[in-house]
């Protein structure tokens, strides 16, 4: 495949900085996708997440279609719709109209995963038991709805309104691999979620590659990898924010989401050997550093995944950061 060119998208959460509000968030989610458009970015995701106060974006269709009117040409989707939390119908009209009011600019990326604790998540679908024949029945079904096709099951009965003369484009995140089996059998395109399991993606991506059956919206596979990133020519910045990203995991992986927090609030920290080798482990998530470290260590990723497109995330104390680091990306990459 090569990467000679590797084209820069973003995946973006509305974080809520410490001291800022949810609106506030949402603003600036709004100015990033913005100037993502003017800096020639690719495509702009934003997630789904729920019980979590340090992330804004709980409602992905909601946020695409205020996006999509404040930008003109960029694709803006969902990374992605946890479709277990959701019918296979709602989410099919609810793209459905996103494609209608934009035509050829949405993306539908999907998930296995919650978003969000086991207890929220039996909340938010009561009928939720997280099997994986029930996943592949709703992707079966979310065709059926976006292409007004049926099996002659119920589904014949059913027609997802709006009817849409275009379909968006249909990817399944993993972070595990195991959704590389799905994408390539329903010819999807297929996502790694770098930034949350740095290992085996490359395995993952090369298996939904040589498995993928052509559809009728995909003839030939199509794939990108997510990961942290921040790019700063100012180094001690890059160790600051490095230092709270480190943070941030750990708190997560003790089941305290990924808490608001600054550099003065944790600048004096400590951690016990166990904390020490996560950290470690965790740094394998993430690609921080100034334009030179930046450009060498993504090219190499791009590499070793065999992809053309690297979709950032990035999470800031200040909000400035967060825009410069992506104007850096545009920068080094154009």
């Amino acid at each position: 495949m090569g990467n000679t060119k590797i084209k820069l998208s973003v995946l973006d959460q509305s974080p809520v900085r410490k001291g800022v509000t949810a609106r506030r968030a949402i603003e600036e989610t709004t100015i990033l996708a913005q100037e993502a458009e003017k800096l020639g970015y690719h495509r702009f995701w934003v997630s789904e997440h729920h019980n979590t106060t340090s992330l804004a974006g709980s409602t992905p269709e909601v946020l695409i279609a205020h996006l999509a009117n404040h930008t003109k040409t960029l694709r803006i989707g969902s990374g992605g719709i946890m479709l277990p939390n959701h019918s296979a119908l709602k989410v099919a009209e609810s793209f459905r109209l996103l494609e209608v009011m934009h035509p050829n600019r949405i993306d539908l990326g999907m998930g296995r995963a919650p978003g969000t604790d086991r207890i929220t998540a039996s909340m938010l679908n009561p009928s939720n038991n997280w099997s994986e024949q029930d996943f592949v029945e709703q992707l079966r079904e979310l065709q059926h709805y976006l292409h007004d096709t049926s099996d002659g099951g119920i589904q014949a009965k059913i027609k997802a309104i709006p009817v849409s003369e275009t379909v968006p484009q249909q990817w399944l995140l993993s972070s595990s691999g195991q959704s590389a089996l799905f994408s390539a059998h329903f010819g999807m395109g297929f996502s790694f979620a770098h930034f949350i399991n740095p290992v085996g993606g490359a395995q993952a991506v090369q298996y939904y590659r040589e498995h993928f059956k052509p559809s009728v919206d995909l003839a030939k596979p199509v794939e990108n990898v997510a990961l942290h990133v921040f790019c700063s020519q100012d180094e001690e910045k890059v160790k600051q924010q490095e230092a709270l990203m480190n943070y941030r995991f750990l708190q997560l992986e003790k089941g305290k989401g990924l808490p608001a927090v600054g550099w003065a609030d944790i600048k004096d920290v400590s951690y016990n050997a166990a904390e020490q080798e996560r950290i470690k482990a965790n740094k394998q998530r993430m690609i921080y550093g100034t334009p030179a470290v930046i450009r060498e260590r993504l090219t190499q990723l791009a590499t070793d995944y065999d992809v053309n497109e690297l979709m950032a995330v990035t999470i800031t104390e200040h909000f400035e950061d967060r825009i410069r680091s992506y104007e850096l990306l545009a920068e080094i990459f154009q």
